[in-house]
């Protein structure tokens, strides 16, 4: 399988994550990004004996994009660092049905998971067990009833934006989980990591990563001109 890499030092490894690709291996067996770029690497250099590489975020498996892994276990540890004080930037586009009443908004709810079923719940107001769930949107774009939209986590709980949009009306795209209506020749979810901001572990220079689906990638993306996913793409990123 190939990879598109987006930057790599003796530190950090970013890199296009393809839909349908486990961010860590599970019970399926099936192929993982973090076993896969082990390897890579290990080819790569010629490196004997296991290779480090540390997950510091994940990506659903159906979600493809932009997604960075550490290199050495203090670059895992300065990058962690980054994502509990928030420092680390995500942006993200979907396309959902339906479109927002809005055209960008702050979204603030309290999720809840449950492991079993593998899905969250969504309150407006603070539950038991529920974790707050921050995030900002942007309408890039509007195409019959369908709606591009540009998507910035400011926190990172599990299945986000796909709950948060469906409890607002708006399901994204393929996204049956959470209650989007059946597409036609769609079976992936319509997400893509777009962008991911954070100060080199070492260093502490900005790096920004960013990246475009391609119409392979699902038909939904293909709704869209170029000029429409670019225009996506550069919403809601904040600088460090």
């Amino acid at each position: 399988m190939s990879i598109d890499i987006l930057f790599e030092d003796n530190h950090v490894l970013a890199v296009v994550k393809p839909p349908g690709i486990l961010s860590q291996a599970d019970d399926t067996g099936d192929a993982d990004m973090l076993t896969l770029l082990k390897q890579d690497i290990k080819e790569r250099f010629g490196k004997p004996g296991n290779v480090y590489l540390g997950l510091v975020h994940r990506l659903d498996r159906t979600v493809g994009g932009a997604m960075v892994f550490a290199k050495t276990s203090k670059a895992a540890s300065r990058l962690s660092e980054a994502i509990r004080s928030r420092q680390f930037g995500k942006t993200y586009m979907c396309v959902v049905q339906g479109a927002p009443e809005s055209p960008k908004a702050k979204l603030t709810h309290y999720i809840r998971k449950d492991s079993k079923l593998n899905q969250v719940t969504v309150y407006a107001k603070p539950a038991p067990e529920a974790k707050d769930a921050i995030l900002d949107y942007e309408v890039a774009a509007v195409a019959g009833k369908h709606a591009l939209l540009a998507v910035r986590l400011h926190t990172g709980r599990p299945h986000q934006i796909r709950a948060q949009l469906a409890y607002m009306g708006c399901p994204l795209v393929g996204d049956l989980k959470y209650g989007a209506k059946p597409t036609p020749h769609v079976s992936s979810i319509a997400l893509w990591s777009t962008s991911v901001t954070v100060p080199h572990p070492v260093s502490k220079e900005p790096l920004s990563f960013r990246s475009l689906p391609a119409d392979s990638d699902s038909p939904v993306w293909s709704w869209w001109t170029k000029h429409q996913l670019e225009h996506a793409a550069a919403m809601l990123i904040s600088p460090l």
